[in-house]
């Protein structure tokens, strides 16, 4: 499977750690930086995520930050891109199974790094169930949310 992942300084260790065990499991992985610790700005690398995934250069994608909150808001920003933030391997796989998460994303300041592979495990086994599921997910990435049906 094809793979990107990406960081921010925070999550450099972890992005390491992950790419190597992706690899050593077969995967082609797109590591989409950084190389090292210096400071850098979370959005840059999960906008980079998520075109990787638009433009086909990857399949899923692993976002990592110091708390995964901030680099998931940035991926989700892309459409084409549905982010998960999950920090145990049921939600990893949920995220797969009901929404057709695309990429999931880990603080790497809350997350040890055995729990990290653990969910991209599942992450990356699960399949979308589909059915009651896809239309949901369509409005996901629908352009016109002026259609949603909220109860009065």
């Amino acid at each position: 499977m094809r793979i990107a992942i990406a960081s921010d300084h925070a999550a450099v260790s972890l992005k390491a750690v992950l790419t190597a065990w992706l690899r050593e499991g077969g995967h082609d992985v797109l590591d989409l930086g950084p190389e090292g610790t210096a400071s850098v700005d979370y959005p840059d690398y999960g906008y980079a995520l998520a075109a990787a995934i638009e433009d086909g250069r990857a399949e899923r994608g692993i976002a990592l930050c110091g708390s995964g909150i901030g680099i998931s808001i940035a991926a989700n920003r892309n459409p084409a891109c549905r982010c998960a933030l999950v920090s145990e391997p049921l939600s990893a796989s949920l995220a797969r199974i009901h929404n057709d998460a695309n990429a999931i994303a880990m603080g790497a300041r809350l997350i040890g790094e055995e729990m990290a592979k653990a969910c991209v495990e599942a992450f990356l086994s699960a399949d979308f169930a589909g059915g009651r599921h896809q239309h949901r997910v369509d409005k996901l990435s629908a352009v016109d949310r002026t259609s949603a049906k909220v109860p009065a």
